[in-house]
């Protein structure tokens, strides 16, 4: 299990950015350097919908809806991962949850709120 703290949403309008963040500071570097970890996002009622994913080599993916606007980054010596997000839009308004990939339940924090007013 991995203890993951979520943080850096906010309100913000459309068009600006945010930088979340994601520490594990509860998990030894032995085992968050080789996890794989991704971004995830859901709205109250829907389920959670992966946003982006970074290997433990740095390799990302990006969901068609964020490409080209959102960046996913690790920096394993901190063992956070990151969301820069740019050009957001009122449809990226979500909670915003890190977890390794696969998922693990048990893996799940409070999450960040996003809002986008436009």
């Amino acid at each position: 299990q991995m203890y993951l703290v979520e943080s850096g949403g906010g309100l913000v309008q459309a068009g600006g950015s945010l930088r979340l963040s994601c520490r594990a500071p509860r998990t030894i570097t032995s085992v968050f350097n080789p996890t794989n970890m991704a971004w995830y996002r859901q709205t109250p009622g829907s389920q959670r919908d992966l946003v982006a994913s970074i290997s433990s080599r740095g390799i990302t993916h990006d969901a068609d809806s964020v490409k080209g606007r959102f960046t996913i980054s690790r920096d394993n010596s901190r063992k956070t991962v990151y969301l820069q997000m740019n050009s957001l839009k009122s449809e990226d308004t979500d909670v915003y949850y890190c977890n390794s990939v696969p998922v693990q339940d048990s893996n799940w924090g409070q999450g960040t709120q996003v809002t986008v007013s436009s």
